[in-house]
Formats: C-alpha cells, structure tokens, sequence
C-alpha cells in the first residue's frame, strides 16, 4: 500500500502564540487502521484538516493517495434532500450499487437513502454517512469521531462495521471502540508524536511501564543534581574565603603569611574556581541530557468531588412510571427503579428511548428548572424533599464569555475553578479565552468542572463524555470510584458504564 509521510510540519492557527504542531515527522501506511490519540485541543482533527489541505502550513505531506473526511458537512436545506442526492456530492462518482453494498454491511435498509435526510436519526446519519465513506475505492479514509451522539446499540454496529475494514485514521475516546477497531495507535503526546503498532489498551499498558521507567530514573537524576549542587556550593564557599584571604592579613595572628604568599592563594582560588565552574558544566549537561524526561508523562492528576450525605437513604422512587407528550404514545411504560444513596445508575437504551425525559421529570419534580408542559408523567415518580442537584446537560453551546465571568454567574469559587480545568489539561492561555471559541471538548470540562465543584447530594450527568478525551474519561472515573456520589447518569461509553455503575436500567 501507499505511504503517507509528514515532514517537519508546522503549524498555527492565525493570532495565535502556540503552534499547535512544531516540525512533526511521522510515515504512515495507508493499509492501517490508525487509532489517533491525544488531549483535547492537542490538534487530532487540526491535523486530520492538513492531510485534506484545508489549511497553509510549513513542512511537507506527501501521499499519492486521495483523502475522504467523516463527517460529511450537512446544512439546513441539505436535510430536506435525500441521501442518495446527497451522497454525489460527498462522494463525486460513487455508484448507488457501492453504496447498498455498504450500507448491507452496516445493517441499514436501502429506504433510508431516499428519504430525506432530516428525518433520520443520528445514528442512521451516522451510518448513511460511514456508508458513502467506504463506497469509494483507493482512498485513505479520516473518521472523526463517528460515535459522539449515539447509543449503545448504534455504538455496536459501527464498531463492528469499522473492525472489517481497513485505511483509516479513526479519531475517537472511546476506548471500546478503539480497541476492537485499530491495529496502529498515532498518540499526540504532550510534547512529542509516537506510532505504535497495537490498540489503545496494548499502547497504554506499554505507556504505564515506559512512564514507570521515566520516572524512577528522573529521581534518580534530582538526587545526582542534588549532590552535584551541594558539592558545587561548597566548592564556591572554599573558593570565596581563598580569594578573600588574598587581600590583607594580621601578621600577628597569621605569622606565617607574607606578601609573597598572594600568589600561591591566587593559584589555589583559580583552580577552586574552575572546579566551580566544572561542577556547573555538569549540572548543566545533566539537565540538558534529561530535559525532556518526563514532558509526555501523561499525570492523570486526581480530581476531588464535594458530595453531600442525605437523610433519607432513598432519593428518587419510580414505580409503573410512564411518560409520553402530548397526545403521542408513551416513551415507555411501567418502568421502576430507586437511586439509593451512594448508588450509581446509568440509563442505557436507544436514541429516543426517553432516558432524558426520565432525567427532565425528576428534575422537574425536584423543582430544578422549568419543563415543557407537554410533558406527562404517569404512575409514581418521589423526589425526596430538600434534595440538593448538580446537573450538567447535553447541550454546552449557550456558554460564553471567560471562565471567570462564568464563575461569577454561577456563584462559584474561580481559584478552584480554575484549578480543576488545569487539572483537566487547560492551558492557562485558555482562561482569558471567549468560551464561545472552546472546542466542544472544552465546553463540557467548563461543564464537569462546575458539577464538581457543587456540593449535592446528587449529581445528574446527560451525556458528560461526549467530546471528553480518554484521559479525562479515566480522571473522572477514578474521581466517582474514589467518592461514590449518588448519580443518575446517560452515558453510551461501554468502558465507561462498566466501570462505574452500580445498576445498568436498560429502557426497551
């Protein structure tokens, strides 16, 4: 196969101080199926946007083979087309026989593509797009994010889909789906770039032990620096009272000293001096050969969470709950389930299924915001009285301004705010930023950062780790394993899921 090979990439985005790529040198095998890793803002999808030319760079990107991009771009009038207009103009040539081929393949009736493209769900969106994404032939596919929005079951098929195919480079977090999927990790270190055969499980496990290994052997650096300092130091104390002695001297007290003695204290000073300025050189050498040691030591710093101990020791009880809106039949029915203290319940099922309206009727009946009137609830849904809540919704569009302005609207303290994002791999240049300007990664950290630092007796997440990089995912995870608040929770991460909860309520 084909070989894409990146020299000396660098790369800026316009006004801004950081480059986000610095003479980056990487080869790729277009036969791959490339798992491309790194922190939010770290510049996956920046560099998936170089690869297609999209923006001016510095450096050479030198392939003979064509790039196709997921997702497709999608405007308001193009979701009143079909998908199978639509789909000529993503992919230019591409036969409808490609396409049904494809599609079989990922499990979607051929009727969907002559519907208008509005009235499909995301996952069939998602699907319809993947579809036309692998229509074509010789190409070297970029996936960004293909998951992001869908549920467990869609999350399945795809996963499936993607681990029979092959050239791509898959941007995601979700660990499940990388490890089924790829068989190359591309990781965007802190400060470097590396390619690793294996899957994200395989290259972590092997990051573990190198970061081990840099670490003990950085300790055993500082020690080294250490004596060398101290030695350094007493070296200049010897040197300073030899060149003090030079100048004057009581020959009653020091008979034995005479002008002619000057000269040998000189010679001794220089020499102290010069073993001084040796001790320095080494230091020096020291530092610069272990500059760099542990710059892309990934800290998953621990996060702190401030829970609060309810009185009662059931907070929410559902029994024979049901609810629909207006006059359409109900989401569900019969439904029950408790969220006990310390529990930890995830609402899994398909797109639709009414997980966020259970999540909008117990905040409605907490008295957390207003709902829509349309919304009827059936059956018994009790809220315990004086319950405290900490939510964070799906949606994170509406922030704006700094960080600072939202903490000020939110009556939350900004030092410890600010010290969460940092936790979570905010760059200090961030905060003086317009949120509006976040990535959507950015948005929902602004949005975990507040929940955490909002004492509650329970806390209810929709959605937090759309976006979330992998390493956050496993920050936040170890803070809830750590804490065990009582949480209510829509998260379609399967990893995730099953590390965390307590009870998995799955809504038919």
């Amino acid at each position: 196969m084909a070989q894409l090979s990146v020299k000396d990439l660098t790369f800026s985005y316009e006004n801004s101080a950081d480059a986000v790529f610095e003479n980056l040198n990487v080869n790729i095998d277009t036969s791959w199926k490339l798992g491309l890793i790194g922190r939010n803002g770290k510049g996956k999808t920046t560099l998936l946007n170089l690869l297609l030319g999209k923006y001016e760079y510095s450096g050479s990107i030198i392939s003979n083979t064509k790039f196709d991009y997921f997702p497709y771009k999608i405007s308001d009038e193009d979701l009143l087309r079909t998908a199978e207009d639509l789909a000529q103009e993503w992919k230019s040539g591409v036969q409808l026989w490609q396409i049904l081929i494809q599609l079989n393949l990922i499990h979607m009736d051929e009727e969907c593509l002559f519907r208008p493209f509005g009235t499909l769900s995301y996952g069939e969106r998602t699907r319809v797009m993947l579809a036309v994404l692998f229509a074509g032939d010789n190409e070297f596919l970029l996936i960004d994010e293909p998951t992001n929005h869908l549920d467990t079951e869609a999350r399945e098929i795809i996963k499936e889909f993607l681990a029979k195919k092959k050239g791509f480079i898959l941007v995601s977090h979700d660990r499940d789906l990388l490890d089924a999927v790829i068989d190359h990790v591309l990781v965007l270190n802190r400060k470097t770039v590396e390619v690793q055969a294996g899957n994200f499980s395989s290259w972590w496990e092997n990051k573990e032990r190198s970061d081990a290994f840099a670490a003990a052997e950085n300790e055993k650096h500082l020690k080294e620096i250490r004596k060398l300092k101290t030695a350094a130091d007493r070296t200049t104390r010897w040197a300073q009272k030899s060149e003090n002695s030079k100048i004057g001297f009581d020959p009653l007290k020091e008979p034995e000293r005479n002008i002619s003695t000057r000269s040998y204290l000189g010679e001794k000073t220089r020499k102290m001096q010069a073993r001084v300025k040796a001790f320095e050189k080494r230091i020096g050498r020291e530092i610069e050969e272990k500059e760099g040691l542990l710059q892309d030591i990934e800290k998953t710093i621990d996060l702190k969470i401030q829970p609060l101990s309810f009185y009662k020791e059931v907070l929410v009880d559902a029994n024979e709950l049901s609810i629909h809106y207006g006059q359409e039949k109900p989401l569900f029915r019969n439904m029950r389930f408790q969220i006990k203290r310390g529990g930890r319940i995830v609402l899994s099922g398909e797109n639709g299924c009414g997980k966020s309206s259970i999540i909008k009727a117990v905040l409605q009946k907490s008295g957390y915001g207003n709902y829509s009137s349309d919304m009827h609830i059936e059956g018994e849904l009790h809220v315990s009285s004086g319950l405290i809540i900490s939510y964070i919704s799906q949606d994170a569009s509406f922030l704006s301004g700094t960080p600072e302005n939202f903490c000020r609207s939110r009556n939350i303290d900004a030092s410890l705010f600010l010290a969460i994002l940092r936790q979570l791999d905010f760059n200090r240049e961030q905060f003086a930023k317009d949120m509006k300007y976040y990535s959507e990664g950015q948005k929902k950290k602004v949005l975990i950062a507040a929940s955490l630092l909002t004492p509650a007796h329970l806390y209810i997440w929709d959605e937090p780790l759309n976006y979330i990089d992998v390493f956050s995912r496993m920050q936040i995870e170890n803070l809830i394993l750590r804490y065990k608040p009582t949480m209510l929770l829509i998260e379609h991460d399967v990893r995730f899921q099953k590390n965390i909860a307590t009870e998995i309520i799955r809504i038919q």
